[in-house]
């Protein structure tokens, strides 16, 4: 692997502390040409392993909206917007896929779908500052069968700027629904790990319910594990996403 490639672990490694899954740079330091670990009287080995942890956390934050996290984390988030309220929580016990538990509150049919779902990872790009993902996730109704859902979802993103899109089609909810959204967003500084990290964002969907397109600001915040995105359209009012990493 090059200097200042992306990578991922595929394992804790508890000797660096790095989480499973975590992106991170590979960074290359000459054990005879660096003289901050000889000042520090740091043993070449350790001052490797103290830099990688150290801009792993910086970039870690960036993957925190995605349906599947570390090895061995949990993510619980709540959605809130015209159509639907739902909760769901999900555990990655592998780097490659996330499993969780979805319940939703349909505000058109005014019933309620609890879910299993299962995301996949089918695609990850990484390179010295930016990552594309590309996921397939799906759910089963723990209560009918033939309550379901498919989705194919992507994103592509550098410290500064994000660009994502969803595909959705659902079944069984008493009507048949096939959602689509693309999101662009600029973070307009940079921040280090803890810190607040502010995203600017736009957001653009499209159903077959109503067949209309539309677009509206969104405001993205996390710091840590926790994550607020608020966003506003006349038309579906308040669109409300909270999620919480651990």
């Amino acid at each position: 692997m090059e200097e200042g490639q992306y990578a991922s672990a595929d394992l804790t490694d508890t000797k660096k502390g790095v989480p499973i899954g975590t992106p991170f740079f590979i960074v290359h330091i000459n054990p005879e040409n660096s003289s901050l670990h000889n000042q520090l009287g740091i043993p070449y080995g350790g001052m490797k392993n103290i830099i990688t942890i150290f801009i792993c956390a910086l970039l870690a934050s960036t993957a925190l909206g995605r349906p599947i996290s570390y090895v061995g984390g949990h993510t619980l988030m709540a959605n809130s917007n015209a159509d639907t309220d739902n909760i769901y929580w999900h555990y990655t016990p592998n780097i490659n896929y996330s499993v969780g538990l979805d319940y939703q509150q349909d505000k058109i049919s005014n019933k309620s779908f609890p879910s299993a779902r299962f995301t996949y990872l089918l695609n990850r790009k990484n390179t010295a500052t930016s990552q594309r993902n590309l996921y397939l996730s799906t759910g089963v109704g723990l209560d009918h069968s033939s309550n379901y859902f498919y989705a194919l979802s992507g994103d592509w993103e550098t410290r500064r700027v994000f660009a994502g899109f969803s595909a959705k089609q659902i079944s069984g909810i008493g009507y048949d629904l096939f959602e689509q959204s693309i999101k662009l967003g600029v973070a307009p500084y940079l921040g280090d790990y803890g810190d607040l990290h502010t995203w600017l964002m736009v957001e653009t969907k499209k159903n077959n319910f109503d067949d209309k397109l539309i677009t509206y600001p969104v405001l993205r915040l996390f710091k840590g594990g926790a994550l607020i995105e608020v966003g506003y359209h006349k038309k579906t009012d308040w669109d409300v996403h909270l999620m919480y990493r651990f």
